[in-house]
């Protein structure tokens, strides 16, 4: 995976546009966060092969090396994933985009398919 560079990944973005696509959305605290330390609040979201066509796609910040994506579904929902720091196409013709805390662990992840992610 490289860094985000924020043109090559809204040419992405667009390449999917209006297309049925696959998404895959992971967001965590930590896996372990709240048994190193006791004071944070474990918390993550997982979603997988869910089957969007979204109309316009947009990713912004970067000023700290963390840039958020926003897919605007076609029926007028919403997907917003914050915290995406690197990114790539993998050779299944996924589009991946994860975010890594400063410890290098899994903090986030958005990725679009035209096909099923491996269940």
């Amino acid at each position: 995976m490289e860094k985000i560079n924020r043109e090559e990944v809204q040419t992405l973005l667009n390449r999917y546009q209006d297309e049925k696509v696959y998404v895959h959305v992971e967001v965590t605290s930590g896996m372990y966060a709240s048994h190193m330390d006791e004071r944070v609040f474990n918390a993550g979201m997982f979603m997988r092969n869910v089957q969007v066509v979204f109309s316009q796609g947009a990713i912004r910040g970067g000023d700290n090396g963390e840039f958020r994506v926003g897919l605007k579904l076609d029926n007028g929902g919403w997907i917003y994933v914050l915290g995406l720091t690197h990114f790539e196409v993998n050779d299944n013709d996924e589009f991946i985009m994860h975010g890594f805390n400063y410890d290098g662990k899994l903090a986030s992840a958005l990725e679009i398919s035209t096909r099923e992610f491996f269940k």
